[in-house]
């Protein structure tokens, strides 16, 4: 929507990782090194782990698109909390291997198979395992079970692990000293600093065609301040502020304008009349991101959820008179009743004394 706009070729913050537009930041630079020092090595196992959004899956996939594929057979899967027999049913899904039987032997069988076919066309398999913090440990020692299958003294599969933190406890179990052992190399990513948020930013609009300097240099610090400097909130929150300056038709964003968009993500109602504490403009410059993150966040919904509760209790105490009301005219009913039926007595005693 907002890409012709601004002169873009393409949407600079979707979600969706772009081997195209990897930005290499220290981190990623680092992890990316270790992956690469490990796929030189042809065996062990690396191990990249980071919070969520910090690009595990950008790295993975820029490493992907590097490799030859006449000397590198590799393929990747997605895990969910998978038991070991069914680690092996995927693997043997990914690199499409027929089996006649489904258990775990003729898994196994397929797989030392396939990997002895590749070796001797002088090529081998390489396994990376996404959200890997979801293996049980039980599936874990499957794959260093794995990395055994060997010829003439070479490994016949590698495998690179990729998960969020949890992954680093489940590794440090006592259980997994062995896997422990065959880790060649593992790194962490964390969040960007400023000045790696600002360059991010900066590097996507450019490689989707857009101006460098399309926003305020002040504007950096509140962006960061908000997303964490986590990459996948950046691309959430740049998204929503190019749709915003698109629609407010702004060539060039200030502070002013990307408090606007996160108060709006926060729940706030971003109105266009002016609010009593927003920043004014020509203090913009000024605004501490820290002073955004403070502000409270209103719930949209609370206003509703008042005016609900008060017409439920106006419903509830209206059904309670109206019991309180009926409970009096069955009262007054059955007194009458009482009264008619002593009279009634009462003259048929007079009529039988006569």
């Amino acid at each position: 929507m907002y890409e012709a706009y601004y002169g873009l070729k393409d949407r600079p913050f979707q979600l969706t990782p772009n081997p195209q537009w990897f930005f290499a930041s220290k981190l990623h630079k680092r992890a990316l090194a270790y992956l690469q020092y490990g796929l030189s090595q042809g065996e062990g196992f690396i191990v990249i782990t980071g919070d969520v959004g910090t690009g595990k899956t950008t790295i993975a996939n820029q490493l992907l698109a590097k490799l030859d594929p006449h000397q590198i057979i590799a393929r990747q899967i997605v895990t969910s909390k998978l038991n070991p027999d069914d680690l092996l049913r995927m693997i043997c899904s990914v690199f499409q291997l027929q089996v006649k039987e489904h258990n775990k032997a003729t898994y196994l069988e397929a797989i030392s198979a396939y990997l002895q076919a590749l070796a001797q066309q002088k090529k081998r398999a390489l396994l990376l395992v996404d959200e890997a913090q979801n293996l049980p440990l039980e599936s874990i020692e499957e794959l260093r079970m794995l990395s055994n299958f060997q010829l003439a003294g070479k490994p016949l599969l590698q495998s690179f692990l990729l998960g969020q933190n949890e992954l680093n406890a489940v590794i440090q179990s006592p259980h997994m000293e062995q896997f422990r052992q065959r880790i060649i190399a593992s790194s962490n990513l964390s969040a960007l600093s400023v000045e790696d948020c600002q360059a991010y930013i900066e590097y996507r609009i450019q490689a989707a065609g857009g101006p460098a300097a399309l926003l305020d240099n002040a504007c950096f610090a509140m962006i960061h301040q908000f997303s964490s400097g986590i990459p996948r909130k950046i691309n959430n929150l740049m998204d929503r502020v190019l749709l915003y300056g698109f629609l407010e038709e702004i060539k060039t964003f200030t502070p002013h304008d990307v408090q606007q968009v996160i108060q709006e993500i926060s729940g706030e109602v971003a109105n266009h009349t002016p609010v009593n504490n927003q920043v004014p403009v020509a203090a913009a410059q000024h605004v501490e991101a820290s002073a955004i993150a403070e502000q409270p966040v209103a719930n949209p919904y609370h206003a509703m959820l008042t005016e609900l509760s008060g017409l439920l209790d106006n419903s509830l105490q209206h059904k309670i008179r109206m019991a309180q009301q009926l409970d009096e005219l069955l009262t007054q009913q059955q007194q009458q009743v009482l009264k008619q039926n002593q009279h009634l007595n009462q003259d048929e005693v007079d009529n039988k004394n006569s």
